[in-house]
């Protein structure tokens, strides 16, 4: 797959990078070469493909700081298109990944207090967590939680 990734499209990165992670197969240079391949076109990802996108790469411990942050920066205009599954998964990822950007953190909460209501006690526990782990405090988002 290495050598046509840079033909891939957003689901198809997304769908990839996922199956490895469930799989828990660690392919350094495929995470690598995906990385590559995603950061130009990160604009087309939707919601779905930036959570499962990201979510992969922290399953598989696959640190790449130059995606979490062009992910970070598309993130961010579009966060109230993500559902509380999506919101949960990329917190998380970033804080499994040890990865600070407070805006993105400042995103999710922005986003998640709307519709707390829909979180499951899953999407609340790593949401929180994740915030918690990067010593990110959120009042708002802890009260409305």
């Amino acid at each position: 797959a290495i050598p046509i990734i840079a033909n891939f499209n957003s689901q198809d990165i997304a769908n990839t990078v996922n199956a490895f992670a469930k799989v828990d197969h660690r392919h350094p240079e495929l995470f690598d070469a995906v990385a590559k391949a995603a950061i130009p076109i990160i604009d087309d990802f939707n919601s779905q493909e930036i959570a499962n996108t990201v979510n992969a790469f922290a399953k598989v411990n696959h640190r790449h700081p130059e995606l979490f942050d062009a992910v970070a920066k598309a993130v961010i205009p579009i966060i109230d298109s993500f559902n509380s599954q999506e919101l949960a998964n990329t917190a998380n990822a970033f804080a499994k990944m040890d990865h600070r950007h407070p805006e993105l953190f400042d995103a999710v909460a922005m986003a998640a207090i709307p519709i707390i209501g829909n979180f499951n006690s899953q999407e609340i526990a790593n949401t929180v967590n994740s915030f918690a782990k990067m010593d990110h405090g959120n009042p708002e988002l802890f009260d409305a939680v």
